[in-house]
């Protein structure tokens, strides 16, 4: 690792001098850390790109298992979070028993609002047939009709 060079942001700078063409995406255990914590903050395919420096056709094709659960993702993170402040707590820590605490009660809030938000399916509306449709529609027609011709009838009257 003493011989690679490195750019201003971390990465490994590729040596390409005398050799024709770009060289070959080099998938690393960085890069695949990266991939899966930028999905878990909700970040769009292009943007994840641009940002371990490959295209979104690369991106797609090294990376497919990684975007196949991207909405595991920041469930995930959030447990390996929580299983690390819980071995702080056990391992005596007191202020991971407080962020753990607190953990726990954003959670139950996340998942109370969770339950109260989930709307109940209404009851299905029972869908009418061609048939029954028309009925309805002759039968809609008709005091439609009878309506009309009572409205007439109590003007022409004559007393």
């Amino acid at each position: 690792m003493g011989d690679c060079v490195l750019d201003l942001f971390g990465n490994p700078v590729r040596d390409n001098h005398g050799k024709r063409g770009r060289p070959a995406f080099e998938v690393t255990e960085r890069n695949r850390n990266k991939v899966k914590l930028l999905l878990a903050c909700g970040w769009s395919n292009e943007r994840i790109a641009n940002a371990i420096e490959c295209s979104l056709a690369t991106l797609k094709r090294y990376f497919r298992a990684e975007l196949s659960v991207r909405d595991a993702m920041r469930d995930r993170l959030d447990a390996e979070r929580m299983m690390q402040v819980a071995e702080q707590a056990a391992a005596g820590n007191v202020g991971a028993h407080r962020i753990f605490g607190q953990m726990l009660d954003r959670n139950d809030q996340m998942e109370a609002e969770r339950r109260i938000s989930k709307p109940d399916r209404p009851a299905a509306d029972e869908r009418l047939g061609k048939k029954a449709e028309r009925d309805r529609m002759a039968q809609d027609a008709d005091a439609d009709m009878m309506a009309l011709l009572e409205e007439e009838s109590a003007v022409d009257v004559r007393h």
